[in-house]
């Protein structure tokens, strides 16, 4: 029921607030009162906005709040969420019995109104919970219950208008996506009197509408034409678009179902299969933390780190940076499936066969470092110093990051980005967290290997042969996480008060750094053939995946943009063809478009 209530709320958000410029004028007329009306209380010690999200555990418990959907959907933005509410709940059994059962979280919301009733037995249980764990009290409306509040020591968060915007507002405060100002314009008790009030700051993605940053949602409504043509033609079954400009998420909607003929309907927090993004969201990103850290040197080469690599004499002084420029002189791809026996492939697992590629099919063991690696150190290039896009390169980057780092690319990435951001899906091998009806299909048969529904489990061969992480291909992602990430690199390096990346080191791995090509070092760029209409920046850089995902950060625009499909389902376009419908650019343009065209406006007053 949770996730119901999140998907409505999202869902209504995501259409409403990005595709009607005149209701969402008021709209935004409604945010900005309840920004400058909400007030943080007892935050002397500074705990609001949180900043730690690693290991946190979220509880709302609702008590007379009107707006308990419309909160927790955005508070599930920043971390996992688990909902109560005690309407209906009288006795102290009831509310033992829902003590207990908040035992494993860590932060404890209370969500209340001027017209919840503070019973004896309420009360008991709200100063039982705040003796015990870090408590956080939301109070909207008539502030007659702050009295109620007086005597315990506990950060609050105060609004005076009940509203949705409100109880949006109220959420990101808590987790920075909002910074609060405003004082209590009356006192209420010797704890909370007139004046009080603490300055809490902006420290992560907020959540508003396109006219907040000078965007006119009418300018946007061709998306939905455009996406829903697009699934006409077969370019993808299902898609996601997030925008984020100016630190604030302004449109986020999903599109189509899982597969054309499906009953699962796409929604806004889907997990999808990354593809080559995997290159700039994982393995580009540990190797710069790397870099960061001086713990290696993009001049040398990578056999300094791979041993075996010294053995071949076309790759032993290929250096990390030429790897990165994809100008090292490697094969572009290696059809590795085609090296497979029947012996190595079993429907059952088992120590022989441990390696699951899908639904009821394994690889035998050792089966990378017989056959794979060997291959991949014999392969020829002969194109060093060219620019030839080859995803051996991040195969190399991998080994490179495991060896510095003794620890493997998906644990590294996951302890030092992923959970520090409170990043929530993303990650490799999803299979082993997430049911799989969360994640979005790539094929039902891919031609390769597999005649077989690929959920969960990557698309691409070779990394799933290699057990579904590698340097190239494996991640698996959902909009808001990568909105989240890409914001901490447009941020140069810094997110939620944390900072992950030295400002110089974004730059570099972010700049054009090749004679040859538009590359950095990982990341795509805008190409030097310009075509006209086209608003991208000299700053701009970005990715995408073969799997029909794609990630683009403009600087000079302020902003994010993340397109999530699957369109390679059914059959890597066996069946329906190559689209003649680019989805990816063209969204991309229109969002463009609405940004010029709202500063054109905004310059012409």
């Amino acid at each position: 029921m949770k996730k119901l209530i999140v998907v409505l709320w999202v869902c209504s958000f995501a259409t409403a607030f990005a595709q009607n410029h005149a209701i969402n004028q008021q709209k935004l007329a409604n945010i900005r009162q309840a920004e400058q009306s909400v007030v943080v209380l007892n935050n002397s010690g500074g705990y609001l906005p949180v900043k730690n999200m690693e290991g946190l555990k979220v509880a709302n418990v609702h008590a007379g709040f009107d707006f308990a959907p419309v909160f927790d959907s955005i508070a599930n933005k920043y971390s996992t969420v688990t909902s109560f509410n005690t309407d209906g709940i009288t006795g102290t059994e009831a509310f033992n019995a829902l003590h207990d059962k908040l035992k494993l979280y860590n932060l404890i919301v209370f969500t209340i109104s001027g017209h919840t009733r503070f019973t004896p037995a309420f009360l008991a249980f709200v100063n039982d919970v705040a003796a015990l764990h870090q408590v956080v009290f939301v109070l909207a409306g008539d502030g007659k219950n702050l009295t109620r509040l007086d005597k315990i020591q506990a950060p609050a968060i105060y609004y005076p208008n009940n509203t949705s915007e409100g109880a949006s507002i109220a959420a990101q405060v808590i987790f920075g996506g909002v910074g609060a100002t405003a004082k209590l314009a009356a006192g209420y008790s010797p704890g909370f009197k007139q004046g009080s009030g603490y300055t809490t700051t902006k420290i992560r993605l907020g959540y508003s509408v396109p006219e907040a940053v000078a965007v006119n949602s009418d300018r946007l409504a061709g998306i939905d034409s455009l996406i829903k043509a697009g699934i006409a033609a077969h370019a993808a079954p299902s898609v996601v678009v997030l925008l984020a400009k100016d630190g604030q998420v302004i449109f986020q909607k999903a599109y189509g179902k899982h597969t054309y003929d499906g009953t699962e309907v796409t929604q806004p927090d889907d997990i999808f299969d990354m593809a080559s993004v995997t290159k700039v969201t994982a393995t580009t990103p540990a190797i710069m933390r790397l870099y960061d850290q001086k713990a290696i040197n993009i001049d040398s080469p990578i056999s300094k780190y791979i041993a075996l690599v010294r053995d071949a004499p076309d790759k032993r002084d290929v250096k990390i940076k030429e790897a990165l420029l994809h100008e090292a002189g490697f094969t572009p791809y290696i059809k590795f499936y085609e090296q497979l026996k029947p012996t190595d492939m079993s429907r059952d697992s088992s120590a022989a066969y441990p390696t699951k590629v899908a639904d009821g099919y394994y690889l035998r063991a050792n089966y990378f470092n017989e056959v794979m690696w060997p291959v991949t150190l014999k392969s020829e290039g002969h194109t060093r110093g060219k620019f030839v896009y080859s995803d051996i390169s991040m195969y190399m980057m991998k080994e490179v990051v495991e060896e510095v780092t003794h620890t493997k690319l998906n644990d590294f990435v996951n302890a030092e980005f992923y959970r520090p951001l409170g990043l929530q899906a993303t990650g490799f091998l999803p299979r082993n967290r997430f049911d799989k009806i969360r994640i979005v299909p790539t094929t039902e048969n891919d031609n390769w290997f597999r005649n077989m529904l690929v959920q969960g489990y990557v698309n691409d061969p070779g990394s799933a042969m290699a057990g579904g992480v590698e340097g190239h291909a494996g991640l698996f992602a959902n909009a808001n996480d990568l909105a989240i990430f890409y914001q901490m690199l447009l941020n140069q390096g810094v997110y939620g008060g944390k900072t992950y990346f030295n400002p110089g080191t974004v730059k570099t791995f972010t700049s054009r750094q090749s004679k040859v090509s538009h590359r950095g070092y990982g990341y795509d760029r805008r190409a030097d053939k310009r075509e006209p209409g086209d608003y991208c920046s000299e700053q701009a850089f970005g990715h995408s995946g073969y799997t029909g995902t794609y990630v683009w950060v403009d600087p000079q625009y302020n902003l994010v943009y993340i397109f999530l499909s699957n369109k390679t389902y059914p059959d890597d376009g066996k069946t329906f063809g190559v689209s003649k419908i680019n989805l990816r650019p063209k969204v991309l343009d229109m969002y463009y478009k609405a940004i010029v065209d709202g500063r054109a406006v905004v310059e012409k007053k």
